[in-house]
């Protein structure tokens, strides 16, 4: 199987590729493509040096699957010409998760929803895909009515640059580059472009994607999206109101049995979630699980996960090896 990575040398490109070694998947070929500034140079996996590629070159082998994660505007260029030499395209970026004829997956969601028909196929965002891998065993159980969340995003969100920025704020060089104000010792309630009604897109792609994954526009989504001084992960202050009541420890037991989440919830012992032991992991952990007395059937819990792993370069190859066991690839 000849595996095209687009965006090879970013962080989440560079995640893939550890990943791709990590859970073994079949990669007979590894065609990595990059910016033309990287064309020509090497990148080493699995201890082989593979030449960097472009797009045409690496379009003209046919691979059978294409991971991209190189921005918005490479996908909507590239990844239709990919799909037009027969291959399957699993797009990391924004741009193809509101089409209306483009699946939006997560597999232990809603992975039932891919045919071999798809050829481009949309990863969601990184703060969707955590929340929505806790919520969902719950909506079956319970039925999602209303949810508001708070995100605290790291700085990996971003990209390598404001890790750069961060780290050289760190040490007294206070240059903005990448964000409005600085953002060490800071927080910054601004993720993405505003929009028209106050909201930020990052705030609107919760609503919408959510809607979309669960396949009911009846959910309602409130989101106000953080940018924290973090390089370990996402984390989420999640209220989510149900149809129907729960029993608190049925729906501890009902999370403790689903795969894919921890929960760490023994505030006795200090338990909880934290982006920087959620770093390097696969798994969404959850905590400070407990009931909202202020309102019926409404929950209250802390939702963590490595954004470059599940929110990211793990779900896109969780879409494939789940369209490799399904025979769709």
């Amino acid at each position: 199987m000849r595996v095209a990575l687009v965006g090879a040398t970013g962080l989440v490109g560079s995640t893939m590729l550890q990943l791709l070694e990590e859970r073994n998947f079949p990669v007979s070929e590894l065609l990595p493509v990059a910016s033309e500034r990287s064309v020509g140079g090497n990148l080493t996996w699995k201890g082989k040096a593979h030449k960097i590629l472009s797009a045409d070159e690496a379009i003209s082998l046919k691979p059978t699957l294409a991971l991209f994660s190189a921005g918005g505007g490479t996908s909507l260029q590239l990844a239709p010409r990919f799909a037009s030499a027969g291959c399957k395209v699993i797009d990391n970026s924004s741009a193809w998760r509101m089409h209306e004829d483009k699946k939006l997956v997560i597999p232990e969601v809603n992975g039932h929803v891919l045919s071999a028909d798809d050829f481009i196929i949309a990863n969601p965002n990184c703060s969707t895909i955590q929340m929505l891998v806790v919520l969902q065993p719950l909506h079956q159980k319970y039925g999602l009515k209303r949810i508001v969340v708070s995100t605290y995003q790291s700085v990996t969100g971003t990209g390598q640059k404001a890790v750069t920025e961060l780290m050289h704020q760190r040490s007294g060089r206070l240059e903005t580059n990448v964000y409005p104000y600085p953002i060490d010792l800071n927080v910054i309630p601004h993720i993405d472009s505003f929009t028209e009604n106050g909201y930020t897109r990052e705030e609107m792609k919760m609503m919408q994607e959510t809607q979309k994954i669960m396949g009911d526009k009846t959910i309602a989504v409130s989101a106000t999206t953080v940018r924290v001084p973090v390089m370990g992960g996402h984390s989420e202050s999640v209220n989510a109101e149900f149809h129907n009541d729960f029993d608190e420890q049925e729906l501890r037991t009902l999370l403790v049995e689903t795969k894919g989440i921890i929960v760490q919830d023994k505030p006795s012992e200090n338990s909880y979630p934290m982006p920087l032991y959620a770093t390097g992991k696969d798994e969404v952990f959850v905590g400070r699980i407990r009931r909202d007395y202020t309102q019926p059937n409404t929950l209250n819990c802390w939702i963590v996960a490595d954004n470059l792993r599940k929110g990211a370069a793990t779900n896109a190859i969780q879409i494939a090896e789940y369209m490799l066991q399904n025979a769709l690839l």
